[in-house]
Order: C-alpha cells, then sequence, then structure tokens
C-alpha cells in the first residue's frame, strides 16, 4: 500500500482541481477492497475495509462470530481461538480479526489507482456533459475529424468530439477531413462515451447565432430576430425589430456595402438571405416579406383564416414566386399568412372572365 497519509494527499488533490469529494472515493475505495479480500478469503467471508480518514491507512478485519462449536469457518470462531486473538470470548458476540494489510499491498494500491482514475473519468465526462448542455443553441468551432461511411461527420470540439449527421447538413456543401466547421448545437445526450452531441447547420437556429455574432445591435437587444425561417442552402428570411426608433434594423444587420451581412453568406455558401422589417400591420408584413420582390398591393381575403392576395406587376412574378416556389413558401410560413401571389394581368384576366360569366347570365 502507498505510504502513510500517501493516499489521502492524492485524493485532497484530486478534490480540489477535480471537484470529487474525497469521501466518496474513500467509499468506493473502500467496497472494492472488501470484494478484492473475499477473493482470498472467501467469497461469503464477512469482511470490512476502513481507510484511515487521518492517517490514511488500511485497517482490514474478518468479522467472525464466537461459538462453541465451529460449523462454518469462515464466519464463526471458538472460544479458544478468540481467546488467543485477545478478543471478546462470550459465544454469540462478534469479533473482528485483522488481517495483515500487507498480504494485500500490491492489489490495495492497484484498486485505488484503478478506482481514482475511474472516478476522475466520469467526473469529466459529467462536467463536460453539463458544459455541452449549456451550450445548446449556440455555435461551436471544431475540426473535420472523420467521415464515416454513412456520411456523418465527426467534429473534433477539443474536449470532445460531436456528429453532424446527414440530416443536418446541407445538400450542395462538402467538407474534407482536417478542414474547420461551425456549426449550431442542436442536442446532447448521455452515452457509453458520456456525451452524444448533435450538431447542425441545416437549421434555422445556426442563421440566428451566425447574425447575433455579427450584428452588435442584436446581441446588445437594440434589434430583435423575431422570426426566422429557412430552406437550407436555398434561400432564409428573417424577421427583425428595432427597439430603437434611429437604428434601421435591417441597415443594422446588412452593414456598410453588406459588411455584416456577407461573412454570413459567405458561411453558408452562397445561400439568399432576406431580411425584412417586422410590422403589426398584416399588409405591410406580407408585403415585406416578398422581398426582394415589390409589391404593388396586399388584400385581405379572410381575417379568421388568415389568408391574402397579392398583386405583383407581371415583370416581378417569379421574382415573387421565387425557384421552386420557395419565395412565397417562406413568406408564408414567416407572416403565418396563406399568400396567393398573382400578376396584373392574371387579375385582369380574371376580371375579364368575371364579365364574361355575368353576360352569358344576362
Amino acid at each position: 500500500m502507498a505510504e502513510k497519509g500517501e493516499i489521502l494527499i492524492a485524493l485532497e488533490q484530486i478534490e480540489k482541481d477535480k471537484k470529487l469529494k474525497k469521501e466518496d472515493i474513500l467509499m468506493t475505495i473502500e467496497s472494492a477492497l472488501v470484494s478484492a479480500y473475499k477473493k482470498h478469503v472467501g467469497k461469503n467471508a464477512n469482511v470490512e475495509a476502513k481507510i484511515d480518514l487521518d492517517t490514511g491507512e488500511v485497517v482490514t478485519n474478518i468479522i467472525k462470530i464466537v461459538v462453541e462449536n465451529v460449523v462454518n469457518p469462515l464466519l464463526e470462531i471458538s472460544v479458544q481461538d478468540a481467546k488467543k486473538n485477545e478478543q471478546n470470548t462470550c459465544v454469540g458476540c462478534e469479533v473482528k480479526i485483522p488481517l495483515n494489510p500487507q498480504d494485500f499491498a500490491r492489489i490495495a494500491a492497484q484498486i485505488a489507482r484503478q478506482i481514482i482514475v475511474q472516478k476522475i473519468r466520469e467526473s469529466e465526462k459529467d462536467l463536460l456533459f453539463v458544459e455541452m448542455k449549456k451550450k445548446i443553441g449556440q455555435i461551436v468551432n471544431g475540426v473535420i475529424y472523420r467521415i464515416t461511411d454513412g456520411n456523418n461527420i465527426v467534429v473534433d470540439l477539443g474536449k470532445t468530439e460531436a456528429i453532424l449527421p446527414v440530416s443536418e447538413q446541407v445538400i450542395k456543401e462538402r467538407f474534407s477531413i482536417g478542414q474547420h466547421i461551425k456549426a449550431v448545437v442542436l442536442k446532447v445526450e448521455r452515452n457509453a462515451k458520456g456525451s452524444g452531441i448533435v450538431l447542425s447547420r441545416a437549421s434555422s437556429q445556426f442563421v440566428r447565432r451566425l447574425f447575433e455574432l455579427e450584428v452588435p445591435e442584436i446581441y446588445e437587444k437594440i434589434v430583435e430576430i423575431v422570426n426566422v425561417v429557412r430552406e437550407a442552402g436555398l434561400r432564409t428570411k428573417i424577421t427583425v425589430l428595432s427597439h430603437n426608433p434611429k437604428v434601421d434594423p435591417v441597415g443594422a444587420c446588412v452593414g456598410i456595402k453588406g459588411a455584416r451581412v456577407k461573412p454570413i453568406i459567405d458561411e453558408l455558401r452562397g445561400e439568399r438571405i432576406d431580411l425584412v422589417s417586422y410590422s403589426v400591420d398584416p399588409i405591410k408584413y406580407i408585403a415585406s416579406s416578398l422581398s426582394p420582390a415589390k409589391v404593388i398591393s396586399v388584400a385581405v381575403v379572410s381575417d379568421d383564416d388568415k389568408k391574402a392576395e397579392v398583386l405583383i406587376a407581371d415583370d416581378m412574378l417569379s421574382l415573387a414566386i421565387g425557384k421552386n416556389g420557395n419565395n412565397v413558401r417562406l413568406a408564408a410560413k414567416l407572416t403565418g399568412w396563406h399568400i396567393d401571389v398573382k400578376s396584373e394581368s392574371q387579375k385582369v384576366q380574371g376580371s375579364c372572365e368575371k364579365t364574361k360569366e355575368v353576360e352569358m347570365l344576362n
């Protein structure tokens, strides 16, 4: 066993550095020592092992009951043998017979070492789990360590690893081993290795966090991000609101000559970003949401069902609808309104058809 007090000195240092309670480690070591001693004296033996809190010395005893006639030598001791050990000799009394710790010195030292290492690892895993839990929704930086056969990306975060699954990747993005990568922490779960950390580059939260990092007014809560909707790799729409009448929320996010929004677009590999000023007036909000298309008019068809009809110039129709309808689809998600987009010619044609119907009825 280690020299007198050496274990306690080591445990006190561990308690200070690793935030592990000395008493908890001692209890685990004592329990493990009992199991080790039982392998030598008998698995059914009644053994105790204590570590002196003042000296660090290991005290080990085998506990037996005093009997007149010994039937089970592992658990019983005769009156005569009890007298030899200078123990209480009354029948039925419990006696403690010291075991020579030197017989188990190597085993005890090995067990203590293993348990301390194990406890430190468990503590570090627990602390890391708590630390990473706090980072859910935050952006982390890492280096791509491995790409699995299923194209999941394993990211080295320094203290631990995380996974960027295919489902949270942007389809058109390509990465290679050793490349630096940014992503948002989507969730953190316990697993056999400690913490199962899942990252995302496809979530709208990733874009939100990028703007918080690039735009001081958002961090200072002068400008608020009201909503973010995204079709990863194609387009993102962001509603922003200023709490200071002197600050233009869209201008603050774009920056002088696009200085603030450009790094975000670069990080998203050229993804389109539309910044929309929030308005409590649904007509203004819907009109802004279809940016970059210019809207002629917005008519509320139904307040209850939140349906609106938007009139667009003919040359703006494709811009308003967007590629595969992504602009109008995201505008609807952003505002919460069902948006029916019509060009001027479609509106005229519809009016003409209604006029013909009336003439036929007459």
